[in-house]
């Protein structure tokens, strides 16, 4: 019955928008709108991943995954500015900074409390580490809004006449995504090191018996999370060009919604619910209100943990007492 009314909700979504759609006096604006939208949340997708990987493997929610975003676009913009270096080996750079940020995090902040009695303790712990991540940027950066240079030297695409004009920026977003969430669904179902996320993910203790390096396991699965938020974070400011240490909170917010919205621990779930939220908060903006977009997002989270608690991929799982 969840799943019917779920889908019933997002029928009646998608019906309202294309009812305004036809509304409107220019199509290509609704078709614009919509494109944009499958970008910023491809953008989404990609960091609900890191959400969605590190959930479903070591059961923590790392609410500072948004902020590895922010100092992944801060080193690729040093780096281009700075040393002079190219966009697409500043973006290497950026990549393997961040994977190391990734790895010392969970080393120093998360192991300790593996197997720790309380869940609390990690959230705090999160909180703790993404505050400090903040003001480590403004210590280092400044409070200051910096101008990002997009890393994007794709020429824009001119369709319909000159109606309608997709930039580079959107198309480089959209292609990266469905070629991340393809190599990652790969990587997890044909590689050892994949073979022993999902072992670790079903019971940990089992995996160590059977061989598997528990704590360098969940040790990669931040480092490739960590990856990807790097990559978020130069296709989110190539998109819209400001930098600042608050970068990444709010899109950390909404990848975490996108994760919980497409079933958290689904790699699928997280590209679904990703593009959604994304479509969802673009035609908000055009349609209903530009300030209240952000609310419209949250209220979606809040319709999901009614209807379908654990997302539109989720599985419920039933736990042994």
């Amino acid at each position: 019955m969840e799943g019917y009314l779920m889908v019933a909700f997002c029928f009646c979504t998608c019906y309202n928008i294309f009812q305004k759609g036809k509304e409107c006096e220019n199509y290509m604006s609704f078709i614009s709108y919509l494109i944009n939208g499958i970008s910023l949340g491809s953008v989404y997708a990609i960091i609900a991943l890191g959400y969605t990987m590190v959930y479903g493997i070591a059961k923590m929610l790392n609410f500072a995954h948004g902020d590895v975003i922010m100092i992944g676009a801060y080193v690729v913009l040093t780096v281009i500015t700075g040393a002079g270096l190219p966009p697409a080996a500043a973006v290497l750079i950026g990549i393997v900074f961040c994977t190391v940020l990734g790895i010392l995090i969970e080393t120093i902040a998360y192991r300790p409390l593996l197997n720790a009695s309380s869940s609390l303790a990690v959230l705090i712990t999160a909180i703790g580490v993404s505050y400090l991540l903040q003001n480590l940027a403004l210590l280092i950066f400044g409070a200051n809004t910096k101008s990002f240079t997009s890393v994007v030297k794709v020429p824009s695409l001119v369709l319909a006449g000159g109606k309608l004009t997709i930039s580079g920026e959107t198309i480089v977003t959209i292609l990266s995504c469905v070629v991340i969430m393809t190599g990652m669904q790969l990587f997890i179902k044909k590689t050892k090191a994949g073979q022993a996320m999902r072992a670790v993910s079903e019971d940990k203790g089992a995996a160590q018996l059977m061989g598997v390096n528990v704590n360098g396991t969940i040790a990669l699965t931040f480092a490739i999370g960590s990856a990807l938020a790097a990559i978020a974070g130069v296709l989110l400011c190539s998109a819209y060009p400001t930098l600042t240490p608050y970068t990444g909170s709010m899109p950390g917010i909404k990848a975490f919604v996108a994760a919980v919205f497409g079933g958290i621990g689904s790699i699928p779930g997280a590209m679904i619910g990703g593009i959604l939220l994304g479509v969802i908060e673009i035609f908000g903006k055009a349609y209903i209100s530009s300030q209240m977009a952000d609310a419209i997002v949250f209220a979606v989270l809040i319709v999901v943990l009614i209807v379908k608690p654990t997302g539109l991929l989720g599985k419920n799982i039933q736990e042994k007492v």
